[in-house]
């Protein structure tokens, strides 16, 4: 599982002009799920993800998780994570799982996200989305399970 944080203000998601998922501060998520994911890969991840320490303290230093600064999640599934551009110029994405296993997995993510106390926002597994945030700091990390 790799996921690509984006901590940022204001994001939302739309598909088809229709905004499926947004927040106000937080964590945009973009989710890719490779086919050797597991439940416990996920439970890792999003662990993880609910503890880190990435907003400024009173002192400037990043000592505070979401919670602490009342953020949500807005979690996006993207399988082009796992494109691989070794080879040619057309990415390969073999070693992106297959919707049937990524999309219950993705859910399940989302959930334990959710079970963290963190409030989720999502866009639609699979679709064409638009995704719009403002990058706050900019601070990007990303985090993996294996």
């Amino acid at each position: 599982m790799k996921v690509v944080l984006q901590r940022s203000g204001p994001a939302s998601v739309q598909v088809d002009g229709e905004v499926t998922g947004s927040i106000d501060k937080g964590y945009v998520l973009l989710v890719g799920i490779t086919h050797t994911d597991t439940e416990e890969d996920v439970d890792y991840v999003a662990k993880k993800i609910a503890g880190l320490r990435l907003w400024e303290d009173a002192e400037g230093k990043m000592n505070r998780s979401i919670d602490e600064v009342n953020g949500s999640i807005l979690s996006i599934s993207q399988f082009t994570l796992y494109g691989d551009v070794k080879k040619g110029r057309r990415p390969s994405f073999i070693e992106a799982a297959r919707p049937e296993q990524a999309k219950p997995l993705w859910d399940y993510f989302n959930a334990q996200l959710q079970a963290e106390g963190l409030q989720v926002e999502t866009g639609i597994f699979g679709a064409m989305m638009d995704v719009e945030l403002v990058n706050d700091g900019p601070v990007t990390i990303i985090v993996e399970s294996k």
